[in-house]
């Protein structure tokens, strides 16, 4: 599986599928779009600075998937911390499947499972295990993950809506200058929810908060749904591979 940067595909996207170069364009027209801005600054900042990687795979109900996607996840991981301070790993997967909200949310909490299950690495001991504690994230690798989902089948929330099913990881230390005690975070958060507003047309969802708060929960914002509601329960259990291997 191969990374990707801004600049090796603007040089040379011969290499690529037709699939790729127009998943790759119709994400370069997202950021670069000054009429409508997209609400993420940091996400827009890193595509100009060349930060992000972003890597290709198969539809997300394929099993070869997910062991594409963890392959490109332990790759950027041992890449990430030099590619700047605005890094992301953004993941485009093959097709335009007619599927509901739901059953992608399904595709989702599917892979990041199935991703789990590949990872040779222990879990970081500073992250807890269990996903309805506040400080747990996403980890692979030993790398904790903000993790973003965005389908086709999103319409009303437009910054959660893409032509193809798409990831993005942003690893966890992005945020040391960028949280609720800096100054940046704060100037941040006010001019990101402004745009945010104005891009989706709607109030941002309730689940979108700071991490490590007392009524934060980090799955809750990987994927959202058109309403401002959340699954009663994490479908993501990281236990799960620990506790397959424990012998009674």
């Amino acid at each position: 599986m191969t990374l990707y940067t801004k600049s090796m595909i603007d040089q040379n996207s011969e290499g690529l599928a037709d699939w790729e170069k127009d998943a790759y364009q119709q994400f370069e027209t997202m950021m670069c779009d000054e009429s409508d801005p997209y609400p993420c600054v940091p996400g827009k900042m890193g595509f100009l600075e060349d930060s992000l990687r972003f890597g290709f795979a198969k539809p997300p109900s394929e099993e070869k998937s997910y062991d594409q996607l963890a392959s490109l996840l332990k790759k950027y991981g041992e890449v990430s911390r030099q590619t700047g301070k605005y890094a992301s790993l953004v993941v485009f997967f093959e097709g335009h499947e007619d599927k509901s909200i739901e059953e992608y949310q399904d595709m989702f909490w599917t892979l990041l499972n199935e991703v789990h299950q590949r990872d040779e690495a222990e879990w970081p001991e500073d992250i807890p295990t269990d996903p309805h504690n506040q400080a747990w994230e996403f980890c692979f690798d030993g790398e904790p993950y903000f993790c973003f989902c965005a389908t086709p089948a999103h319409r009303l929330r437009k910054s959660r809506s893409f032509p193809y099913f798409m990831l993005a990881f942003q690893p966890r230390w992005v945020f040391d200058e960028i949280n609720a005690t800096t100054s940046l975070g704060q100037k941040l958060k006010k001019v990101i929810r402004n745009r945010l507003v104005k891009y989706d047309g709607i109030k941002p969802h309730s689940a979108l908060k700071w991490y490590g708060a007392q009524d934060n929960y980090e799955w809750k914002q990987y994927f959202l749904d058109e309403e401002d509601t959340t699954m009663s329960k994490c479908p993501f259990m990281a236990m799960k591979k620990k506790l397959k291997n424990f012998h009674f």
